[in-house]
């Protein structure tokens, strides 16, 4: 019996607290035969954060040595993860990087997108067969160039019959629209903060990376009148195709809007987690709402506080982990880079991106970097 096809992907999302890394195969099933996470030193997340939720300013010579710094910790990722299943790099097909994003913006003109992590870096430390820059080409083609899981969700999470979302909960909260209809197009758009906002006001007022079991809302009441502040930005009504990160949903755009108001730190925390509660049922009624069952993914599975506050919101969908149809929540994102690069690799257009971001149409997607 032939073995199967091996394929590894990388990813460093929003919240930069560390490198996902997946292996895979893709037959009849997606599998994943294992999965780690290799954290950042903690000078070079603080660098990335810096960056990526500052005002862009950055010295030349330190943006090109953070992009090669990047691209060695995600070699040194697919190395360890490779070690420990006791693989040699011939035995992978191909590397799916995504990088760590660190600029977003498709509604600029010029649009462009920025993710760091040198692909040339990436394949020749590690031998093998490299393939990055997925959000480009479709930027270029006129797309927001992001979400790009809806593709994988629709290929290994459609449901006959219903509809379903898939919701991601990573820095920046994303929806998948999968309809009853197999004939209707994918559709899909980032909702707004999932984790962004709740880690970086952890970290401002406990010290802590992120609020471990969601403990530091569970203090907290909502505040309407900072919840009303938060849920006029206008990303919120826009309509899809759309996409964000840090650039919008950062610490100086939550100060602005408490200003004026005496709030307690954990009832600020408390309040951002019912804004990404609403924001998510706002973009589902409005956007799906047909939507009978939710399959959730990403870090913020692990926060019962958000995870409650959600699935209260949506009621009565239900609502569930990923890992209940048997893909683990914590390495969805980190699958889906493993499944372009079989896609790059195999010359596929992405019909399913281009329907959601608003391209001009099905693009190949990912730059090529061959392994030694």
């Amino acid at each position: 019996m032939t073995a199967p096809a091996l394929y590894l992907g990388l990813i460093s999302g929003t919240s930069a607290d560390g490198i996902d890394v997946a292996l895979c195969s893709f037959e009849a099933q997606p599998r994943l035969h294992a999965a780690l996470t290799h954290a950042y030193p903690e000078d070079v997340r603080t660098r990335i954060l810096t960056l990526a939720q500052g005002d862009g300013r950055i010295a030349l010579d330190e943006l090109g040595a953070l992009n090669v710094e990047i691209a060695e910790h995600f070699a040194i990722a697919a190395g360890t993860l490779l070690q420990r299943c006791d693989l040699a790099a011939s035995q992978i097909t191909a590397l799916g990087s995504h990088g760590q994003t660190v600029r977003h913006r498709p509604q600029q003109t010029p649009p462009y997108t920025l993710q760091l992590g040198d692909g040339n870096v990436i394949a020749e430390r590690t031998g093998i067969v490299t393939v990055a820059d997925f959000r480009g080409r479709d930027i270029a083609a006129g797309g927001q160039g992001a979400p790009l899981a809806p593709a994988f969700h629709a290929a290994m999470l459609a449901h006959d019959g219903r509809t379903r979302v898939v919701l991601n909960l990573g820095g920046i909260a994303n929806i998948t629209v999968l309809s009853a209809d197999h004939n209707a197009p994918v559709r899909g758009f980032d909702t707004g903060p999932a984790s962004c906002l709740l880690d970086a006001w952890a970290q401002l007022q406990l010290g802590t990376a992120f609020d471990a079991g969601g403990a530091f809302a569970a203090r907290g009441k909502v505040d309407a009148a900072l919840l009303e502040r938060l849920l006029a930005e206008p990303y919120f009504g826009a309509p899809p195709p759309k996409s964000t990160g840090r650039e919008v949903f950062h610490l100086t755009w939550l100060q602005q809007r408490m200003e004026g108001l005496q709030l307690a730190p954990a009832d600020v925390q408390a309040t951002l987690v019912a804004l990404t509660a609403r924001s998510i049922r706002a973009a589902i009624r409005t956007h799906a709402p047909d939507t009978r069952d939710v399959l959730v993914c990403g870090g913020g599975v692990h926060n019962p506080v958000l995870m409650a506050s959600i699935a209260a919101e949506l009621a009565p969908c239900h609502f569930a982990s990923t890992a209940t149809v048997g893909i683990d929540p914590d390495f969805v994102e980190a699958m889906l880079f493993a499944w372009l690069a079989r896609e790059r690799m195999t010359g596929h257009a992405l019909r399913n991106v281009y329907t959601v971001t608003g391209a001009r149409g099905a693009r190949v997607l990912g730059a090529v970097y061959f392994g030694s």
